[in-house]
């Protein structure tokens, strides 16, 4: 399921937008949770305001207050945001004035639907390769789409409470969900994710110093080698280190 905000000043296009992406829907196969904002003011204040980014950004660059324009570089200002973002536009020539904003599709007015369905299934399939670089965990309140790259650790959380507890430590910040560590370890080996410790993944992308019974991660955190592991996390940092030198 992919997320998209529509932001939009005029609620008819707003809706007629909405219509599309859901007749898209049917044909394709592809879920969408939509959510609409009638400015680019409050699309920004839904991202001061919670963690929770969308998929994709479907903007209409001239509207009252904020341009769909400065809505996004004001967006991608906010920092590390991968959105995708695709702008309505009357005029063409806008088009030169939003390479700052790294645009994915621009399209026309009046927005015709076998062009509009066109764009977004391309969209949809570029996401789709993006899909194995992205882990998307669930939160007490909402889910969370992280990237592997920042990814710091995966560690599991003894609670007397709370079943399977997991923290996602990453280089902005850390995020709680629920979950076997078993399966993670299993499921990101591919992406140079390693079990240290019953209770430790590491991405070993982010290890800063190795030592026989620790590692030195980037954010400063010193975390432990389970004993029975040692051998196992030595030969897989060391081949990591090779192959990452003849990149």
């Amino acid at each position: 399921m992919y997320s998209i905000a529509i932001c939009d000043d005029e609620e008819r296009q707003r809706e007629r937008v909405r219509t599309m992406l859901v007749g898209l829907s049917v044909k394709s196969g592809v879920e969408f949770a939509i959510e609409e904002f009638s400015s680019g003011e409050q699309l920004l204040e839904h991202y001061r305001q919670t963690e929770a980014s969308f998929h994709i950004l479907i903007l209409d660059i001239e509207m009252s207050g904020l341009s769909g324009i400065d809505t996004a570089r004001a967006i991608r200002e906010l920092g590390g945001r991968d959105e995708q973002i695709v702008f309505l536009t009357s005029y063409a020539e806008y088009m030169l004035e939003s390479f700052d904003v790294v645009t994915f599709q621009y399209i026309l007015k009046p927005v015709k639907t076998e062009v509009f369905e066109e764009k977004m299934l391309k969209l949809c399939h570029y996401l789709q390769g993006m899909d194995n670089r992205l882990l998307i965990i669930k939160s007490a309140s909402e889910e969370l789409v992280l990237k592997h790259d920042d990814i710091i650790s995966i560690e599991a959380v003894a609670s007397l409470t709370i079943k399977g507890q997991l923290q996602f430590v990453t280089t902005e910040g850390s995020h709680e969900s629920r979950g076997l560590i078993s399966n993670y370890a299993v499921g990101l080996k591919e992406y140079h994710f390693l079990q240290i410790h019953r209770s430790i993944i590491i991405n070993l992308s982010h290890v800063r110093k190795f030592t026989s019974g620790s590692v030195l991660m980037s954010n400063g955190a010193e975390l432990p080698i389970g004993r029975s592991k040692l051998k196992e996390v030595k030969d897989a940092y060391t081949k990591f280190m090779v192959t990452s030198m003849d990149v």
